[in-house]
Order: structure tokens, then C-alpha cells, then sequence
């Protein structure tokens, strides 16, 4: 977290680690804000010299019976194999028993019972991919900021909201649980007037106690004139004593429960990147923080609800399950820098640990609309990370703007968004890679952003560059749902 002035600091990448190079001159002080986490030469191995006996009788040994060497030849063999036939045996009942229990891969979504697995890019796009249709007909979403529910038509080909007209909260669970949330966290479902709809999906109460989905029929009316506002889960909001109002500008500390969905993610003990908390068992990052041997989930620790980094090692975090980095991400131009941890346990919310929203679809973020970064990275470029976690005030700036010849000639893609003072001096930097770029609207905390790249920190004309949540949003609910 960067917000101070000076001469333009040279190209920086928001990067969570950075090994050197092998077989280099040792750099400079300073220049690596991290220390070296993986050994790049592999340790010496001691090597064993019998002791050799210097004393030789008159009566020079007899040399054992080949024989007697042949049969423990054999005998070390048997035992050899005999090891190799049991690891093998336990390795094959392993995957029978994962692939019986889990029957598709962690990537795809069963078609119901009939063993069918697809990917989920291939759910609720129109195309009736299962063999009975299954990815087509339980296709639900939360839209704008209201979030009201909306279910997918496969005949028409469009979302429509749900009238409120009968519903209760045993049909919201069944929602929740299909856009992957658990019913642990299920929040309310209530009707909000709406009459700019034309067209609603109503619920068919004498159709008996069959699937949710055969319930509901396309209708032009709604007795209620009210619509579904569903909340999965209760979402941002900080702690209700702090205000921020009265510490937002030029970079501060923050207060316990201030940001309560950012996370450290930590590798051998040392902080790497941030993340922000979307459920108890759910964290986004960058995949930029998650590349080549970082992709390891048992590599990492995640630490929830601490403001200090010193405080932090005394503690043992959170183990992470499975890490999910965009099938697409470029690691060059940084296209689709999001990855997604599950923890192996899940977060107990309390003041100081709590989620944020994910943006719904048709949430439009307006240029100059006012954000906030947050983290622990390094105060000027190429300093060390900070021990306490830090926030400052950034503004959107829109795309075509940050895509000037002066500013980044066009390296701005539709996945990614802009934030910063142009004229520098507030930026993200290095260890902030992964954390939330929130805003506040309609009374919640949206995550707009993850922090993804920048040249320098805090340069002038060289904004933060963040990945753009809205478009991520249905990758993360569908990773969420297959991975349950």
C-alpha cells in the first residue's frame, strides 16, 4: 500500500512471489521485498565412508558361500516386491474410492445421476449438454443490487425474476445451495415491489412435491406485484463500531474489523498476498499468486481477523483444500487474473471475520465511483511488507481513459478495471496482490476488484490495475457449485 510522492519508480508487477534466479549474484539490499522462500540449490548430501579395519590376521577370511548370498539375494527381492505390490494395491483402492465417491472431477458438474460430467462453462449457456437437460434447468443467479432472484428459461433463452407470489425460505435454500452456497449461511428471502418486469416465473403450488424447477412457469402477471430479493449469505458489512468515513485518504491503518474479508495468504511463514472472503469455506484471489509451485494448496496458510503480520506467526491458520486459478488467465498480459481457495475448514464469522458481496450481474461501476484497497504490501516500491494492514481511498478511472497512449496504450482488457490517482502518490504495490478492491453501495461492501498488476507503485499516469469482478462472478458461483 503505497501513498507516497517522488520520481517515477521503475516497472513493477504486482506479484505475490519472486524467486530469484539460481546460480546469481546475490541482489542489492532492498531489491527483493521478499525473503528467498525456496532454496534454490538443494542442500549437500553427507556422504558415508566405512571405516576400513587396518589390522589383517595371519589367517586371511574365507569368503562366504555364493550360495548363501544368492539366497539373500532373493530374499531381498521378494521383500523389495512385496512393498511394491502393497503401496500399489493401496494406491489403486485410493482412486477407486475417490472416483466411486467423487465420482466427476473436481472441475466438472454432474448431470444428475445419470454419470454425465461437464464443465462448468458449459452450464446455463442455452445448449442442453446432459442427457436429460439437467444443465439447463436448475440455472439460477442473483441480478443488481437488490439481488433478486432470477431462473434461466432454456425454451426462451432467458432470466426472468421470480414473483413473490408463494414463495418462502425452503425454496431460497434450494436456490442457495444450486449457485454452491451452504445452507449454514443462508441469510432471507423476501418479496421487493418491482413492477418494471414484464414477464416472471411463478410458482405452481399444485404441482406436489416434485423439484423446485418443475414448479415454476413463465407467466406475464404477479398477484403480489413483488419479486424475489434472495441473500445467500449476510455480506458485507464491516464491524457496525467503525466508521470509516473518518479514514480514508492518503493511506492509513486500519482498525480490527474494519475490513473483515481480507486475508493474509501466507507460504513457509512469510506473507505473499492477500484474498478476500466470499464464504466460510470460499477466499479470492489473483492467480497470479497461485502459478508453478505456489499452485500447491498445502504450501499456504491463510490468516483471518489479524491486523498485524508479527501476530500472525504465533497462530496456525487455516490449511487450503483446493486452489482454482481461471482456466484462461495469461500470465503474460495478466487476462483473467483470478483464482479461487477453498479452505479445508471453514471460517467462524464473528466481528473481525466476515464476507463480502460479489458483485451481481447487471451492477455497473461508474467511473470516478469511490474504492478502497487494502493490504499489507510494501509502502514504497521495492520496500519490504508491512507488519500492520493499510487502506487508502482510490477512485475508478474507465477504460478507455487507462487505455491512452500515456497511460497503458491499450493493455486494459475488458477482465481487468483501473483505480488511482493519475497524478500518483496512492497506489497498491508489491504483497498487495490478491486483496479486495471494495465500494460501498445500496448499505453493503461490494468486491469490485482483486489486485492484479501496475508499473511502478504509485506513479503518475500509471494507475493500479485490478481483476473486474463482474465478470468473474458466474466463474466463481459455478466453481463454488461444482466443488461443494
Amino acid at each position: 500500500m503505497t501513498s507516497t510522492l517522488g520520481p517515477p519508480p521503475p516497472y513493477y508487477e504486482n506479484r505475490g512471489f519472486q524467486p530469484e534466479p539460481p546460480y546469481t549474484a546475490r541482489p542489492a539490499a532492498g531489491a527483493h521485498p521478499y525473503p528467498q522462500l525456496f532454496s534454490t540449490n538443494p542442500p549437500s548430501v553427507p556422504s558415508y565412508v566405512p571405516r576400513v579395519a587396518t589390522h589383517q590376521s595371519s589367517r586371511p577370511a574365507a569368503p562366504p558361500p555364493r550360495r548363501t548370498c544368492a539366497a539373500s539375494l532373493r530374499k531381498t527381492i521378494i521383500i523389495i516386491l512385496s512393498i511394491l505390490i502393497v503401496i500399489c494395491c493401496a494406491i489403486a483402492a485410493f482412486f477407486i474410492w475417490y472416483f466411486v465417491e467423487n465420482h466427476c472431477l473436481s472441475s466438472l458438474i454432474e448431470c444428475g445421476s445419470s454419470g454425465v460430467c461437464m464443465p462448468p462453462s458449459q452450464w446455463c449457456d442455452g445448449v442442453s449438454d446432459c442427457p436429460n437437460g439437467e444443465d439447463e434447468t436448475r440455472c439460477v443467479r442473483l441480478f443488481g443490487p437488490n439481488f433478486i432472484l432470477e431462473v434461466y428459461s432454456p425454451v426462451s433463452k432467458s432470466w426472468y425474476p421470480v414473483c413473490h407470489d408463494d414463495w418462502n425460505d425452503d425454496y431460497g435454500k434450494i436456490a442457495c445451495k444450486d449457485m454452491g452456497y451452504s445452507m449454514d449461511t443462508y441469510f432471507y428471502s423476501r418479496g421487493v415491489p418491482d413492477v418494471s418486469f414484464k414477464s416472471y416465473m411463478k410458482l405452481n403450488t399444485s404441482a406436489g412435491n416434485i423439484d423446485l424447477y418443475k414448479k415454476l412457469y413463465s407467466s406475464g402477471s404477479c398477484a403480489s406485484e413483488s419479486v424475489v430479493s434472495l441473500r445467500c449469505i449476510e455480506c458485507g458489512l464491516p464491524s457496525k463500531s467503525v466508521s470509516i468515513m473518518n479514514r480514508i485518504v492518503g493511506g492509513s491503518g486500519a482498525v480490527l474489523g474494519q475490513w473483515p474479508w481480507q486475508v493474509s495468504l501466507h507460504v513457509q511463514g512469510t506473507h505473499v498476498c492477500g484474498g478476500s472472503i466470499i464464504t466460510p469455506h470460499w477466499l479470492v484471489t489473483a492467480a497470479h499468486c497461485v502459478e508453478g509451485r505456489l499452485s500447491d494448496p498445502l504450501s499456504w496458510r491463510v490468516y483471518a481477523g489479524i491486523l498485524n503480520q508479527d501476530e500472525m506467526l504465533f497462530r496456525s491458520g487455516y490449511k487450503v483444500q483446493l486452489i482454482i486459478s481461471h482456466p484462461d488467465y495469461d500470465t503474460d498480459s495478466k487476462d483473467n487474473d483470478v483464482a479461487l481457495m477453498k479452505l479445508e475448514t471453514p471460517l467462524s464469522f464473528t466481528e473481525t471475520v466476515r464476507p463480502v458481496c460479489l458483485p451481481n450481474p447487471g451492477m455497473m461501476f461508474q467511473p470516478n465511483q469511490q474504492c478502497w484497497i487494502s493490504g499489507w504490501g510494501a509502502e514504497y516500491q521495492g520496500g519490504k511488507t508491512s507488519n500492520n494492514l493499510n487502506y487508502v481511498a482510490v477512485p475508478l478511472i474507465e477504460r478507455s481513459r487507462c487505455n491512452a497512449v500515456y497511460i497503458y496504450n491499450g493493455m486494459i482488457l475488458p477482465t481487468m478495471i483501473c483505480a488511482g490517482d493519475l497524478a500518483g502518490g496512492i497506489d497498491s504495490c508489491q504483497g498487495d496482490s490478491g486483496g479486495p478492491l471494495v465500494t460501498h453501495h445500496h448499505s453493503v461492501w461490494w468486491l469490485v476488484g482483486d489486485t492484479s498488476w501496475g508499473t511502478g507503485c504509485a506513479t503518475p499516469n500509471k494507475p493500479g490495475v485490478y481483476g473486474n469482478m463482474t465478470v468473474f462472478t458466474d466463474w466463481i458461483y459455478k466453481n463454488m457449485q461444482a466443488n461443494r
